[in-house]
């Protein structure tokens, strides 16, 4: 087979060429980076993903396939994917098909021999921008127009095309409803496994209907899009986090949380995506390694959020000293910016679930595993 050209193309002008070794209509969105060296499938699957091209900072992509059990969603959610290397031949026992054919089979388009450290770079310096990956030796006018038109993440409201279409429960124990802005299975496999039943509601399930479902905490999951552009959520929020009901946020439910108490958000130049962030416990000093998949951030810093005199800061991002978490200085209410569940990534953070699942209504419960393992 022949590869085709193909290239990356930005707003701003720069473009990226590389090769398809299939057709590529071209896909637009954000183009972001990852420095995840492995969990390509996980994140791939994220829906934190939606609407948006990954370029692979690790050089060669798809070394042990792709299985059934890593998905953290029903498909891949991301636009497109650009990589260096692609690796056609797989060798792992757990794999059931190659990366490229799985992608190839969601109709995913790739873009490879891509110098992506380059790009990489440029996008540092930049900032993360829209872009299209397409096929040809080079962009032309008419393409560069409709990348200009094409939407921005700015503004946003990504959760509504993320979320679950249904109501759907699993699990035995104390009564954890959880709204779905785009929510990773990972998620829920923890709290099931910790002796909870999970109830995933839509992401414009309203304050009354998580109420008539009687839960003894609220779950906020993580999501794609700007959280500013989520407005149905606040009020939800603010009316159920307080009045008391014990609520645990992560990542765009972190960043909905400053906002329902008044706090605000702002878009990142290059986002944080990846296993490796660096992160900061104000209260005990320790420093998490997480893994992280965001574009956008709560506002403030060490000492306070603007607007939210309610929130207390309880972690900070060693990189730039962006908020990566915060609690209520009166309600049952805590939230983080980064993904305790993992997957991909180190498991740091894992204590977190615990720390919510102490905060529930004392109902006895089936005996929980250790808050240790992901499988």
């Amino acid at each position: 087979m022949t590869d085709r050209p193909a290239f990356v193309l930005l707003e701003d002008g720069a473009w990226f060429a590389g090769t398809a070794v299939r057709r590529v209509d071209p896909a637009f969105g954000e183009v972001v980076f990852t420095t995840n060296l492995t969990g390509y499938q996980e994140t791939f699957t994220d829906p934190s993903y939606l609407g948006q091209i990954v370029v692979m900072t690790a050089p060669m992509i798809g070394n042990y396939g792709v299985n059934r059990e890593d998905m953290e969603s029903e498909r891949p959610q991301v636009s497109g994917v650009v990589v260096r290397e692609m690796s056609r031949h797989p060798s792992n026992w757990r794999s059931s098909l190659s990366l490229d054919e799985w992608l190839a089979g969601a109709a995913v388009p790739v873009i490879e021999g891509v110098d992506t450290r380059r790009l990489t770079r440029h996008l540092r310096e930049r900032g993360a921008m829209r872009g299209v990956v397409a096929e040809g030796r080079e962009p032309d006018p008419e393409l560069t127009a409709q990348l200009l038109a094409s939407p921005s993440m700015s503004g946003l409201d990504l959760a509504s095309r993320a979320t679950t279409g249904e109501t759907r429960s699993e699990g035995r124990g104390r009564h954890v409803v959880a709204y779905d802005y785009g929510m990773k299975r990972n998620i829920v496999r923890m709290l099931v496994q910790a002796g909870c039943k999970v109830t995933v509601v839509p992401s414009r399930t309203s304050a009354a209907e998580v109420r008539e479902l009687k839960p003894d905490g609220l779950f906020l999951s993580n999501g794609p899009g700007d959280p500013a552009a989520v407005q149905y959520a606040i009020s939800n929020i603010r009316e159920l986090a307080g009045s008391g009901l014990p609520t645990f946020g992560i990542c765009l439910g972190h960043q909905l949380i400053g906002l329902a108490f008044g706090g605000g958000t702002g878009k990142l130049p290059y986002g944080h995506r990846g296993g490796n962030h660096p992160v900061r416990d104000l209260r005990t000093g320790q420093v998490l390694i997480t893994t992280q998949n965001h574009g956008f951030a709560v506002v403030g810093d060490a000492a306070r959020v603007p607007g939210a005199a309610a929130l207390e800061v309880t972690h900070l991002n060693l990189n730039d000293g962006t908020i990566e978490g915060v609690r209520h200085r009166e309600l049952p209410t805590f939230a983080v910016q980064y993904h305790p569940e993992a997957a991909p990534g180190p498991h740091d953070a894992f204590p977190h679930f615990a720390e919510f699942l102490a905060s529930l209504a004392p109902e006895a419960t089936p005996k929980s595993k250790p808050l240790t393992d992901n499988t």
